[in-house]
């Protein structure tokens, strides 16, 4: 095993762990929320946010904010909310679900992932290395596929690979687009995704 594949499965592991983690840190109070890295916590929120968009879940993310003066504002999270409880409501509302997921999702990306942070602080340190991994973590923790392309774009010039992402990534998001609701389309949609992200982090 060589070490940028070590590197790899770390990686997978933490965020296999994040995702087990935000099922049980529903408060910040959580001793095991507390332990992780502040870039672990601010994931853990928007995915909480993202997946159970709830008054309780909106204030952890807010409170984050102010501990780790992260800003943005939490209350125009809220029309989102509202939306939300509106579609419930209703039958047969998946276009309008899925609209408001991607609205969702580009909210949360506008709340950069820290560590593109860690990325610009190693390029302006001349390390090009670790400035391609920790981008490429931070692209892993984004959800909107402006988000992602914006970020594989730019990082470009410095990981010939990330063109290889992105030409992958316009086909994933073709095949979405054309893919059904049934369940058999929608398990080949989410092994095509999981086969990208772990080409993703395959540095």
């Amino acid at each position: 095993m060589t070490f940028t594949t070590v590197i790899t499965v770390v990686i997978v592991l933490l965020l296999l762990r994040v995702f087990w983690l935000r099922i049980k840190a529903s408060s910040t109070r959580n001793e095991n929320f507390k332990q992780l890295p502040p870039k672990d916590q601010l994931s853990v929120l928007k995915e909480c946010l993202l997946n159970n968009p709830t008054e309780k879940n909106l204030q952890n993310l807010k409170q984050f904010g102010e501990d780790f003066q992260v800003d943005f504002d939490a209350e125009t999270y809220r029309p989102f909310m509202a939306r939300q409880l509106e579609i419930s409501k209703k039958k047969d509302a998946l276009v309008e679900d899925n609209e408001l997921f991607a609205e969702e999702a580009r909210w949360l990306d506008s709340i950069r992932p820290l560590e593109f942070a860690e990325a610009d602080q190693a390029l302006s340190a001349g390390e090009k290395s670790t400035y391609v991994e920790k981008s490429l973590e931070g692209i892993s923790r984004l959800y909107s596929d402006e988000a992602i392309l914006a970020a594989l774009e730019k990082l470009v010039p410095d990981y010939s690979k990330a063109q290889d992402l992105l030409t992958s990534y316009r086909e994933l998001v073709e095949v979405r687009e054309q893919s059904g609701a049934s369940d058999e389309e929608l398990e080949k949609l989410r092994k095509l995704r999981n086969k990208w992200d772990e080409e993703l982090l395959n540095i």
